[in-house]
């Protein structure tokens, strides 16, 4: 299975429709929040109806799966929490979003809302504490907000990230954590794109503007996970220990090639016409 994994694309339509032409090379595509964008001059409700939109066109190509960030909520439970309650919206296209399980052979994705209070967070305790029963080999959650005291959640001057998320890393043990919302660590000293708390390899892909976005592509069928960002392609064995830096990509895998093509359309010529 081929994972196609983004975060924070804060309303970039540029960034989505790259996602689109690049979603049908991948079993999955894991979108880690921030979808939409608090700052932006369009309308909060406009944003929810096109970023919907973009979200069913997308589950009509592979599989997808999306949780809420940060910038996502747009109400209020009667406790007085924020949550996006537009996401669940979402599910109906077939998309697992906040609060979902899916099984995909012999591995478990679990979909974590954001939380803003008590309450929302004891309902990510017991989903957790639920999901650890369900059968599985591999266990893969997706949560915008990377653990606390990791390298994937510095952001230059402190630690941004979860400390419960580190708690429930501890007590669970996933194999694989999928995160943003920290948007420089990658690419700041001390800072990184992965990171692994005992035996659960933590991931945060960064945010760049333009097409394309920061994106991570986890290929489980060979346990490699591959960083791409501007001018960058890194790489790291999963079934290795953590070790940095992570290694250069020196030969391009097809499915990197061919993204190099979507995002490059002077590079997009007719297989017949190449060199």
């Amino acid at each position: 299975m081929r994972c196609l994994v983004v975060a924070d694309l804060h309303y970039s339509l540029p960034q989505f429709d790259w996602l689109l032409a690049a979603a049908p090379q991948f079993d999955l595509v894991i979108f880690a929040g921030d979808a939409l964008n608090l700052g932006s001059a369009v309308d909060f409700r406009a944003q929810i109806v096109v970023v919907t939109k973009y979200l069913s066109r997308l589950a009509d190509l592979t599989r997808v799966i999306f949780c809420s960030g940060n910038h996502d909520l747009d109400e209020r439970n009667p406790e007085g929490e924020k949550i996006a309650r537009w996401v669940a919206g979402i599910r109906e296209f077939g998309v697992a979003c906040d609060g979902d399980n899916l099984a995909i052979g012999d591995t478990l994705f679990t979909v974590c809302p954001w939380w803003d209070g008590p309450l929302v967070k004891a309902r990510i305790d017991d989903q957790l504490r639920a999901a650890a029963a369900m059968p599985h080999r591999r266990w893969v959650w997706v949560h915008h907000a990377p653990p606390a005291d990791s390298p994937t959640s510095w952001g230059g001057k402190r630690f941004f990230g979860d400390a419960e998320l580190l708690g429930w890393i501890e007590r669970h043990h996933p194999a694989l954590v999928i995160s943003g919302h920290v948007h420089q660590s990658p690419f700041i000293q001390m800072g990184s794109w992965f990171d692994r708390i005992g035996a659960s390899w933590v991931f945060n892909t960064g945010l760049q503007p333009g097409r394309p976005p920061v994106y991570i592509v986890l290929d489980l069928a060979q346990d490699k996970a591959f960083w791409l960002a501007a001018g960058d392609a890194q790489m790291i064995d999963l079934k290795a220990p953590l070790s940095r830096p992570a290694a250069p990509v020196r030969e391009a895998p097809d499915w990197l090639i061919s993204l190099d093509r979507i995002a490059d359309p002077s590079l997009a010529r007719p297989a017949s016409a190449a060199g």
